[in-house]
């Protein structure tokens, strides 16, 4: 799989956002991982809940609240993405800082809106 989208922060409730994403994702036939607390499958993406060196992470879109990211800075940054997205609610000053210092693109975007007027 090339150019891989990381969904951080996954969940298999069909209402929240992070699900959302991925099945848009996968109608949109971009190849997508996830992360979560909770083990699910969403359209047949498994949900991992461990810190996975998953290959080929081109964007990583977060959907976890700044207090929540901080343990996966250096994770996401050793995955040498091409960018990071903060969603609406997930946008992080000290975050952002460390992915420029990293040459990490940064997107302050919403993936949905961006998926939906192929932006993405």
């Amino acid at each position: 799989m090339k150019n891989v989208t990381l969904v951080l922060g996954a969940s298999t409730n069909p209402n929240k956002y992070s699900n959302i994403a991925i099945k848009r994702l996968v109608d949109k036939e971009i190849p997508v991982a996830a992360l979560g607390i909770r083990k699910g499958t969403v359209l047949g993406v498994v949900i991992e809940t461990e810190k996975k060196q998953f290959e080929n992470i081109d964007t990583v879109t977060l959907y976890l609240n700044p207090k929540n990211q901080e343990e996966y800075y250096n994770y996401i940054i050793g995955l040498k993405p091409r960018r990071v997205i903060f969603n609406p609610g997930s946008e992080n000053g000290e975050f952002v800082k460390l992915l420029e210092e990293n040459s990490i693109e940064i997107e302050v975007a919403c993936t949905l809106v961006m998926l939906s007027m192929n932006q993405y």
